[in-house]
């Protein structure tokens, strides 16, 4: 699935199409909800006379379903309190905890201005989307958690969340998702996509259904990036610093989805029928599919061919700007409108070029990791 028809450049990297799709995890990447399971995790830990979850552990847990994730951490735990006893001390924990949940850095931004992005076409590039320029970026959520906790945890951000048609709200119970087949298998985000394009084809089937290659996945979990490439799609992984000091030395494994989350030993094959497209295959190293950014902040729209038109950076006069003009130069597109061009003072902010989102080796931002 990870393979791509994209036409190469003349330095032999692969050239993408505008992304048409945009679909989101949730724990760790749009709310800081993965802080509140490690603080419930350690509770009943130390309640146990047991250690802190290390890093090394939470990271095979992360974007995982519960029955899975569950089964690592007991084998790692050994807590001398039964399944039952563990699970009702973590639903109480859970219960008040996840209420007090947060929109990371930059999810507010990068949401609003996704629900009114389209796709763009650069001059540098030589791959076009099959519908298009000038298409609606479509968003959807591919989330492990259950639909309780989802609920528990967005009751205070359900308008950030009103951005995903609830359609498009996939939840880790969600009964459409083949049974046993979450995370790092792609069902979840192959089924995203279906999804997408059902609604799609609905309002308009003038339009080409959206292919993996034009979705783009956002994670923050291993598994999840594994997942996101063997449903075939580009991947943003934008991992919690504990996280990346698990695989700063693997980071390009991580991003092909080679980091051998995946075992078929672990799967029942009692139950459901896979999903088309999966298992999927993972990428290959270095392949252009994956980029890391250490925040949400830093997301470079034009890269994958996205555009969007943004209240903060539309001059007085009206002109919208593109994403890296700074505030002066908002005020001299004003002063120009108005005839009163003023010098440009020293020590005044430039607007930061953005690569084309054709180039597979542009280069993730350079700003400053921030903590998520």
């Amino acid at each position: 699935m990870a393979t791509s028809d994209s036409m190469p450049t003349a330095d032999g990297s692969p050239t993408f199409p505008p992304v048409r799709a945009c679909i989101f995890d949730m724990d760790g990447l749009l709310i800081n909800s993965e802080d509140a399971y490690t603080e419930v995790t350690n509770t009943i830990l130390r309640e146990n006379g047991r250690p802190d979850l290390p890093w090394s552990v939470k990271a095979q847990l992360q974007g995982r379903p519960g029955p899975s994730a569950g089964k690592i951490f007991r084998e790692w735990a050994q807590l001398p309190i039964s399944e039952e006893q563990f699970m009702k001390r973590q639903t109480e924990l859970q219960r008040d905890l996840f209420k007090h949940c947060k929109p990371l850095p930059g999810v507010e931004t990068l949401l609003g201005r996704l629900v009114q992005a389209h796709t763009i076409m650069d001059a540098r590039s030589r791959a076009r989307s099959p519908g298009g320029d000038h298409r609606q970026v479509r968003l959807a959520l591919a989330t492990s958690s259950h639909g309780r906790n989802y609920d528990l945890k967005t009751a205070n951000m359900q308008q950030l969340f009103s951005v995903f048609p609830e359609r498009q709200k996939i939840v880790g119970d969600d009964q459409r998702i083949p049974r046993g087949r979450g995370k790092p298998l792609p069902d979840i985000y192959l089924l995203a996509l279906q999804t997408i394009n059902e609604v799609l084809m609905a309002e308009d089937n003038t339009q080409s259904e959206i292919t993996p290659e034009e979705c783009l996945v956002f994670e923050d979990s291993v598994p999840g990036v594994e997942a996101g490439r063997r449903a075939g799609m580009r991947v943003v992984w934008v991992p919690h610093p504990g996280l990346l000091g698990v695989y700063k030395d693997r980071v390009q494994e991580v991003l092909a989805g080679r980091t051998g989350e995946h075992d078929e030993s672990d799967l029942s094959h009692q139950a459901s029928t896979p999903l088309a497209g999966s298992p999927g295959q993972p990428g290959q190293l270095a392949d252009g599919w994956g980029e890391i950014l250490h925040s949400l902040e830093h997301f470079d729209y034009r890269k994958y061919g996205i555009d969007y038109k943004d209240q903060r950076y539309r001059s007085e006069s009206g002109q919208f700007a593109l994403p890296g003009t700074t505030d002066k130069d908002l005020e001299e597109m004003t002063a120009k409108a108005d005839g009163k061009l003023h010098a440009r003072e020293e020590g005044s902010g430039t607007a930061t070029p953005v690569p084309a989102f054709g180039d597979a080796k542009s280069k993730p931002s350079s700003l400053p990791a921030t903590k998520i």
